[in-house]
């Protein structure tokens, strides 16, 4: 079968049904409902995905990077990843869908902020001990067994919030601990954190460390200690790879010309965004997008997907009624 580019699939949050902002099933139930080559797709979410590893071995893609997980490996995966679940077949997980809205909103008080705060700071691939995992995997379970409650809507909705924002605060105590909670709090990684949020709103415009220095107050030497303590890169190179990063997306699941998606990263030429990614890359963005192909034995993604295609559903009616479906 001659190959071809991949096409991203953007998946919208859409329940049907009980209108819940949160939904908790098993990848198990996901997989007997949809074909093998769709859980094989790369796909492209505009909402936040926990997945938490309870059975087996399985290397999924996390934005074009191979993330091996095991038991207690937890993902934490973004509106706007690029996300696989990979081609392995004998795992199981926990699946957590949740909208951005549900998290308490910047405009309430600050100590209610600290769930969406917390889950700023997470990495995008956790392995919990055994303990941690135990009592992360009790959690979900409890709001999966939630979620099917008979109770008003309105009730088991705020019942899942409270204890989705509990999960998040438990996940982030777990990494404080991990890397050390002094660590954590020092005005260095704050900076930084302050810093990676101003990357992820202005990258297409920002490519300066001139530019977020000013931002933050700060000069660009005290900016690129930051960065080093709390990532080992320079500052520079972390804006160099969120930029990177936006464009490998726009590459693979777009059709745009290299020179529209140039005009939209902020580069005056295309020929210039053409250098910087093949000297960040190694690869000229044309060549990239060509290397993301579909094959015979690792489908990555489909031409379109047919009308009925679902990917995820309500945990208490799991095979009557979808609750995402392709766009």
């Amino acid at each position: 079968m001659a190959k071809s580019r991949a096409k991203v699939d953007q998946i919208a949050y859409r329940p049907q049904g009980r209108d819940l902002d949160v939904e908790v099933f098993l990848f198990s139930e996901l997989r007997r409902r949809v074909p093998r080559a769709e859980i094989l797709a790369l796909y492209h979410y505009s909402f936040h995905t926990l997945i938490c590893v309870t059975e087996g071995d399985v290397t999924q893609l996390v934005d074009f990077q191979p993330v091996t997980c095991s038991v207690g490996s937890l993902l934490v995966l973004r509106p706007g990843q690029v996300h696989s679940f990979g081609t392995d077949e004998g795992w199981d997980g926990w699946m957590v869908l949740f909208r951005a809205e549900f998290l308490p909103s910047e405009t309430q008080p600050t100590a209610d902020l600290r769930p969406a705060l917390g889950l700023d700071r997470l990495p995008d691939h956790l392995s919990l001990s055994p303990a941690d995992f135990q009592a992360v995997s009790e959690v979900i379970a409890r709001m999966r067994m939630d979620a099917a409650s008979e109770a008003l809507a309105k009730d088991v909705h705020a019942l899942l919030r409270y204890q989705l924002c509990a999960l998040l605060l438990r996940l982030t105590i777990l990494q404080d601990q991990h890397v050390g909670a002094a660590v954590a709090r020092t005005p260095g990684v704050q900076r930084f954190a302050r810093f990676r949020r101003l990357v992820e709103q202005n990258h297409a415009g920002w490519h300066k460390v001139s530019a977020y220095a000013a931002a933050l107050a700060c000069t660009e030497k005290s900016l690129t200690r930051a960065a080093l303590e709390a990532t080992g890169q320079s500052a520079k190179s972390v804006i160099a790879a969120r930029i990177v990063l936006e464009a490998k997306r726009l590459l693979v699941h777009t059709d745009r010309s290299i020179y529209l998606i140039a005009e939209g990263l902020g580069f005056a030429e295309a020929t210039n965004f053409v250098k910087f990614f093949k000297r960040e890359t190694g690869l000229t963005p044309l060549g990239f997008r060509k290397g993301i192909r579909v094959s015979d034995s690792v489908p990555l993604a489909k031409p379109s997907p047919p009308p009925a295609a679902q990917i995820v559903t309500a945990a208490t009616t799991l095979l009557n009624r979808p609750e995402v479906q392709m766009t």
